[in-house]
């Protein structure tokens, strides 16, 4: 989770595709339009910090629950989630927010 705030906060665009569970809700095909959904969101917050609150592991599926501090045009976007992670080929992967 950390490192996607970070590729999110820095642009780091790739990361966030390549972190991103293919078999998940926010996966795009698309990876040129994904792209560059992903950078003009990056581009229009200021990241401002991040709280990870609890994390759980259960053989290849994982949860985050974390608070993200966000701002756009000086106006909070801030938000919590409990996000699912499934572990594929070795790697962890976001899947979606829990319910």
């Amino acid at each position: 989770m950390r490192s996607r705030y970070t590729a999110y906060a820095v642009g780091a665009v790739q990361h966030i595709l390549n972190t991103t569970d293919p078999e998940g809700p926010h996966f795009q095909p698309n990876s040129r339009q994904w792209f560059d959904e992903v950078r003009a969101f990056s581009s229009a917050m200021s990241f401002e910090g991040l709280v990870i609150h609890e994390s759980h592991e259960d053989g290849n599926e994982g949860s985050v629950s974390f608070s993200a501090t966000l701002s756009q045009n000086g106006h909070d976007r801030s938000f919590s989630e409990n996000s699912r992670f499934v572990q594929r080929n070795g790697r962890w992967l976001y899947h979606s927010a829990r319910p």
